[in-house]
């Protein structure tokens, strides 16, 4: 098995995982506490926890290696899923989504192992596997775990914890060691250097990542409201049920994965990558400004698919591009970062997103992210700018 395949495994197998879930996560909540903040909660556990965690992580799989890192929090995460379905008490629940999301750094460290092993020029190609895989899981997840609450409701967080020790052993046996020694950055020595805050300050403020980062953290603030609010717009709106709400968003996953998994894999390297950003965002942008627009539940369908196309062009050249401007010795450090701000987005932006919903208009959640994507592709194309005057710059010298 190739290291490349065993990647996307890894990948594919931790969203598959989270996917079983999604069908009884309020019902097991709701035995010990009836209400919908609990729920959100739990969610907003597992994102802080992983906010805080993933910088650190990937310090570390730049200091001790890919292969460490990702061994310790494919075993973090299986022990969660497993407490998640043992957990007799509410706290022991919240308990298993902070250890989950502490040790859930594994989606940082696998871009950092496939920037390890790929030319710069074939990066986006490579990333659009981990979408692609996060797309399958996006759609065979949450069917999965359907199937398997039928056993039980428990059964479905015991099955996300036996694929991860599957996926345990996968990277155990077939997957080596992508950083070498003579790679690996400095020795750590002091604990500032794993705090962080410090690691996303020290991000935010090198100018060949600002803007590539902000692009980032405004690309997945649209489209975290959009994952939290959209099921509510389309019942309000549309009185559109659960399982037309999950026939959505089993097209958004299909869109994703063919984007990702097929289109990125014959463009990536034609097309530059900045390009790809500017597109993606432009048309991710186009369709959450539509979407209010849209006059009836089943024509949801097509700004979703637009929206998903859009950010599947966009996310793989982002995180190519933030990858091309570091060195091997920070690839997990700052794909850490990117990842800890993907994660704050799914703090804040269900809250803004539901803030909007309730206090402005029921629409103003996707013109807002509307406003997002187009304020993203504004940052991608000034570091095109930017980068080019540089080169200018160097070349006049």
């Amino acid at each position: 098995m190739s290291p490349l395949a065993v990647i996307f495994l890894i990948v594919f197998l931790d969203l598959l995982g989270a996917g079983i879930l999604v069908p009884v996560f309020p019902f097991l909540v709701r035995q010990f506490q009836n209400d919908a903040m609990a729920v959100g909660l739990m969610s907003v556990a597992f994102s802080g926890a992983q906010f805080f965690a993933t910088p650190i992580l990937g310090v570390l799989s730049d200091r001790f290696g890919r292969r460490p890192v990702l061994l310790i929090s494919l075993a973090g995460t299986a022990f969660g899923y497993f407490l998640f379905g043992w957990a007799g008490t509410l706290w022991l629940m919240y308990l298993s989504r902070v250890i989950d999301g502490v040790t859930g750094g594994n989606i940082s460290t696998a871009q950092a192992y496939i920037a390890d092993i790929t030319p710069p020029e074939q990066r986006a190609k490579n990333f659009g596997l981990i979408g692609a895989a996060f797309g399958l899981g996006f759609i065979i997840g949450p069917a999965l775990g359907g199937v398997l609450s039928k056993i039980s409701l428990t059964a479905p967080a015991f099955g996300a914890g036996a694929l991860s020790l599957v996926t345990l052993a996968a990277t155990w046996f077939f997957l080596p060691e992508s950083h070498p020694v003579e790679k690996r950055g400095v020795r750590i020595t002091d604990w500032r250097q794993l705090d962080p805050l410090r690691q996303i300050g020290r991000a935010l403020v090198r100018p060949e990542l600002t803007l590539l980062l902000l692009a980032f953290f405004s690309a997945n603030f649209a489209m975290a409201a959009l994952q939290t609010n959209f099921a509510v717009y389309a019942f309000d709106t549309f009185q559109i049920g659960p399982a037309q709400i999950a026939g959505i968003f089993a097209a958004i996953g299909v869109v994703g994965v063919l984007t990702q998994g097929l289109l990125m894999r014959r463009i990536s390297g034609v097309v530059d990558g900045r390009k790809l950003a500017v597109i993606g965002t432009a048309i991710a942008g186009a369709a959450f400004a539509g979407l209010p627009f849209i006059p009836s539940g089943p024509l949801l369908f097509i700004p979703c698919g637009f929206i998903s196309f859009g950010m599947g062009l966009t996310g793989p050249s982002l995180t190519s591009l933030l990858s091309r401007v570091v060195s091997s010795q920070e690839q997990g450090s700052i794909l850490g970062v990117s990842q800890s701000l993907g994660s704050l987005t799914r703090v804040l932006s269900p809250i803004a997103a539901g803030a909007l919903y309730d206090h402005v208009s029921h629409t103003s959640p996707y013109y807002a992210g509307a406003l997002c994507l187009w304020l993203a592709l504004a940052l991608v194309v000034s570091s095109w700018a930017s980068q080019g005057r540089k080169v200018e710059s160097a070349s006049a010298d």
